[in-house]
């Protein structure tokens, strides 16, 4: 088994990829993040045997840094700049969701992806629990027949403290919500094999102030979306808050249907008489993991789906192979959260997907840097909406805000809180003993 030395970029959200499972062939070797003081508490929980580089430059891990791979747990909407340097820099890449900012960024991507020979992925885990890879050998067994319409859902009702978004340009503070979109169609894109071709996004025209509070949010309560598939089937899928807690997949195809129940997680498959066969009208049950990796897989986050990414691209590299979510299919399911946005600022206008493996195809969408986005000190004159609704922040939950930011150095998370002082103590101790 080949070592694959790696990096993560990224101490949030990345410390899930700081522990492989041993028979991936993988090590951590490097970490960057802005911050030396994360660095160090990632070191002591991390580095057995002192074997991990720190680094607050990304070039200079790039450059220094003994890697084979990159993963990219870094901002929402900055993803495709540090993926193409990796690549460019002959590191095979996990990126997590999603692949870009903006249309013009994916067609850089796939070409970098392309003129590099490394292997790429997007670190898309909902395809990836018990009920929705069931689902999957369900559809390719022929039990369900071919997709006629999918539903997939991603709404995440949070009323997010300051410290989780620091600083007004964060991205959590600013992004429209069909962005985050590649946990509700990834799923039915890989059970059913299918690439959205067409997008059409709505959001609610309602102002509910019963959740803003202190809200600094830049958001809507929701946004919906419709895709045609390259099959001929539609999808509709529904992202953001929308105040209460959704995240189910539903099929129905030539020969039955299926979904998760949103009750309890398990799976249900149905038929009519004239479709049945020898399978039962309904039956409802909870799927199990493939036994060689029950347990990993019962122990990892987003319902087992982080020990499948980790699995997945280790599996793509040992075997030289780009996996199934390779860079194409990681930019179409990117792109429908960016194309129904602006499908939503103008009016539920369609667009097309772009086929981002077709060079001639995504040619015309290589300067299209079209985003909602914001940097500090940017105008609002010529910029897409970040929302469809005119609601602004009161000065007082700005200044709320602000002071949450304030005190916590803008490093987000509870960094300062829970135990993070004390922990930062030891580890310094140990490392100046050493």
């Amino acid at each position: 088994m080949e070592v694959i030395k790696y990096a993560v970029v990224g101490t949030g959200r990345g410390k899930v990829f700081m522990s492989p499972p041993e028979y991936t062939g993988m090590k951590l070797t490097a970490v960057c993040d802005l911050n030396p003081d994360k660095l160090i508490i990632v070191k002591y929980r991390f580095d057995k045997d002192d074997s991990i580089q720190l680094f607050t430059d990304y070039d200079e891990m790039l450059a220094k840094a003994d890697i084979d791979a990159v993963i990219l747990a870094n901002y929402f909407n900055e993803h495709a700049e540090f993926a193409i340097k990796a690549l460019k820099a002959g590191k095979h890449v996990l990126s997590e969701c999603t692949a870009m900012g903006t249309i013009g960024e994916g067609v850089a991507l796939c070409r970098a992806v392309e003129e590099s020979g490394k292997i790429y992925m997007i670190a898309e885990n909902y395809p990836f629990t018990k009920a929705r890879m069931e689902m999957k050998h369900l559809y390719e067994s022929g039990e369900l027949g071919e997709l006629l319409y999918g539903e997939g859902e991603y709404a995440h009702a949070m009323n997010a403290p300051f410290d989780i978004a620091p600083g007004e340009y964060h991205w959590r503070n600013q992004i429209p919500s069909t962005y985050y979109c590649t946990h509700a169609i990834a799923p039915i894109m890989l059970i059913t094999n299918t690439v959205p071709t067409r997008v059409n996004g709505f959001v609610p025209k309602i102002e509910d102030q019963s959740y803003r509070g202190n809200e600094v949010r830049l958001q809507d309560p929701g946004g919906i979306i419709v895709c045609e598939m390259d099959n001929g089937a539609v999808v509709r899928t529904m992202q953001g808050a929308f105040r209460a807690t959704s995240m189910a997949t539903r099929l129905h195809c030539t020969h039955g249907a299926c979904e998760i129940n949103r009750a309890d997680g398990r799976l249900t498959v149905w038929h009519e008489g004239f479709n049945r066969g020898n399978n039962p009208k309904y039956r409802t049950y909870e799927p199990e993991w493939p036994e060689e990796y029950a347990e990993m897989a019962a122990k990892a986050g987003h319902g087992g789906g982080d020990f499948w990414v980790i699995h997945y691209f280790a599996e793509a590299i040992q075997k030289n192979e780009q996996p199934w979510l390779n860079v194409y299919r990681a930019c179409a399911m990117s792109a429908v959260g960016i194309l129904a946005w602006k499908s939503v600022v103008n009016g539920g206008a369609a667009y097309d997907v772009p086929k981002f493996d077709d060079e001639e195809d995504r040619k015309k969408y290589e300067n299209d840097f079209w985003t909602p986005f914001r940097k500090e000190g940017e105008s609002d004159e010529g910029m897409p909406p970040r929302t469809a609704s005119p609601w602004k922040p009161t000065e007082e939950a700005y200044a709320a805000a602000k002071a949450a930011w304030e005190a916590s150095d803008y490093l987000g998370l509870g960094w300062k809180k829970s135990g993070f002082a004390e922990e930062l103590a030891l580890a310094k101790a140990k490392f100046e003993k050493n």
